[in-house]
């Protein structure tokens, strides 16, 4: 009975049917969500660190920026939700790293699962909680005064949103591989802070581009950041939304390209 529950799931090759597949990794996923109540520190970590960026942004910077805090937050709780999107799908990174160091990927690749469930399982819960921290930081920003542009309403939330969550699933990869490689979580978190602060800082998320010295215009113009910062901006307060979306999109797209196939390689090896 035992033999035959095991196998039952597999196909006569060995291999986890689709389906069963798909509702494995949908376990893993939930083992990850409902973990956050026996460490209630890793939901403060989504939490505690959003509402800092808003404040800190807000009420640091808005005076000098654009005068007031409120005009400024308008202008930069859009970038400020960007990159929050990017220092959390780090989080992918150190999850993972942590898991392999512990064993756990060990105990669980001698169960009859898709050898690929815990690593989508982790991905999907990851976004699950990127857009608890999404939603969380256009809630405190509305209480502290940002609007939603009438013209944008319901479905510019709703596209903006649905943007970013590409986005992240399609950084989530890099993660992932960050992940595989570094020998420890620290080593992840040390290697994330220092690829993702400058590349959010040198873009359009917390400063206009025509302010900029010219030869730092022309990187910023073609940082992804911007082109992702300009689109969900253009969709919650108003301005250009095909191009950045279209280019927000198109690197999504080449950064998955790019990364899936690397971090899936890097899985195999070490998994």
């Amino acid at each position: 009975m035992t033999t035959t529950a095991f196998t039952q799931p597999l196909t006569k090759k060995g291999r986890v049917r689709p389906g069963n597949g798909v509702r494995q990794t949908g376990t893993m996923a939930w083992r990850s969500l409902v973990s956050v109540k026996h460490n209630p520190l890793e939901l403060i970590d989504y939490s505690i660190t959003p509402i800092m960026f808003v404040f800190l942004f807000t009420y640091v910077f808005g005076g000098q920026m654009a005068g007031s805090p409120r005009e400024y937050l308008q202008y930069a709780l859009p970038g400020i939700i960007v990159q929050n999107t990017l220092f959390m799908s780090m989080y992918t990174a150190m999850s993972l790293n942590s898991d392999l160091t512990k064993g756990v990927f060990d105990r669980l690749r001698s169960l009859p699962i898709a050898r690929s469930a815990p690593l989508f399982g982790r991905i999907t819960a990851d976004l699950a909680k990127q857009v608890w921290a999404m939603v969380l930081m256009i809630g405190l920003g509305a209480a502290l005064g940002f609007r939603i542009t009438a013209g944008a309403g319901v479905t510019g939330f709703l596209g903006a949103v649905l943007l970013l969550v590409v986005f992240a699933a399609a950084v989530s990869w890099s993660a992932v591989l960050i992940g595989m490689l570094a020998g420890d979580p620290e080593k992840v978190q040390v290697f994330a802070f220092t690829l993702i602060f400058p590349i959010t800082f040198t873009s359009s998320a917390f400063a206009r581009v025509e302010t900029m010295p010219g030869w730092l215009q022309s990187w910023v113009d073609v940082n992804p950041v911007t082109h992702l910062s300009d689109a969900f901006r253009g969709l919650l307060v108003g301005g250009e939304v095909a191009s950045p979306v279209l280019w927000s999109l198109v690197w999504a797209a080449a950064i998955a390209a790019v990364f899936i196939p690397l971090a899936m390689r890097a899985y195999r090896s070490r998994v």
